[in-house]
């Protein structure tokens, strides 16, 4: 579901990451790709147009480039990004009690990097004139010069997204975006971003980090599928169903199970399929039992 490698604004999910066209909200991005000239900036001749870009991507932190700082509204201090902020005032060196997120939207004064003026939130600085950020929502209060991540603002999960709006879609059921590429074919649960990963409990509807969506519909990070999978783990965390196919696992245990003798003959169990939900009475075999409907031998006994 993002399978973006890029940092720092929520993904979308890898494998799955969709977005869904919803009302547009008043964003302004002075700088896009699309009119990154001087001739196409309407009314900014070319000394406004020197102002506008002075100092790009020469400010910022390790989360983003940009030519402000955010006035932090829940405690009045002066950091570079919300994640700056989040990481500052969540160190273990900090009280638990005093512990706390900032809410982006919230979010009321910024300080020009530049001239330090001190100033409501804007994409322009009210005193110097220069773009704090290439791209700006106005609604996130999000600034950032690298405008490669193709930053947009989803209206369906509030806040924004990278990778091209053009790349997702949104899906209200699952509440958050998908690749485009699983808009028919993803399982839909619901709220299913809305959780913490079942391997790190990162609550991924926020993450930084790329998500994937499980052919039940239940997402996790990419990397922590990953070390499942490095760990002979191929089953979800959450319902059990298999993570892929294992279908030449399957023939192979087939081949496995031939060569080796059973002792309980007679004795006859039922199983559950983790992969159909179908129940199976089957005979008792030591090391696995095979569904007789779908043929997986991710069963258990019941």
């Amino acid at each position: 579901m993002g399978a973006m490698d890029l940092q720092f604004e929520s993904t979308a999910v890898q494998h799955g990451q969709a977005k869904l066209n919803v009302e547009e909200h008043a964003l302004v991005s002075l700088l896009s790709d699309e009119n990154y000239t001087t001739e196409n900036i309407e009314d900014v001749d070319p000394d406004d147009y020197e102002r506008l870009e002075k100092g790009i991507m020469q400010y910022g932190c390790a989360h983003y480039r940009r030519r402000c700082r955010i006035r932090a509204p829940c405690c009045n201090e002066i950091f570079d990004c919300r994640h700056c902020h989040n990481e500052a005032k969540n160190s273990i060196k900090i009280d638990a009690m005093k512990r706390h997120e900032l809410p982006r939207h919230e979010v009321k004064q910024v300080i020009c990097s530049l001239c330090g003026t001190d100033q409501e939130v804007r994409q322009v600085c009210v005193n110097c004139g220069v773009c704090m950020g290439k791209y700006f929502c106005e609604v996130c209060k999000l600034f950032d010069d690298d405008v490669s991540k193709q930053q947009y603002h989803c209206n369906g999960c509030g806040i924004c997204r990278i990778g091209g709006r053009e790349n997702f879609f949104h899906c209200s059921k699952c509440g958050c975006c998908y690749s485009i590429v699983l808009k028919n074919s993803h399982a839909c649960v619901e709220g299913a971003m809305h959780h913490d990963c079942p391997i790190c409990f990162e609550y991924l509807f926020e993450s930084t980090n790329d998500v994937s969506v499980l052919p039940c519909g239940h997402t996790i990070h990419v990397k922590c599928l990953q070390e499942m999978k490095e760990h002979c783990q191929f089953a979800c965390p959450l319902c059990s169903k298999s993570v892929c196919d294992m279908s030449k696992a399957w023939e192979r245990l087939d081949e496995e199970l031939a060569t080796i003798s059973d002792t309980c003959d007679n004795k006859m169990v039922r199983i559950l399929c983790n992969d159909c939900g179908a129940t199976s009475e089957v005979q008792f075999h030591l090391i696995a039992h095979k569904c007789q409907k779908c043929k997986s031998y991710n069963t258990r006994q019941i």
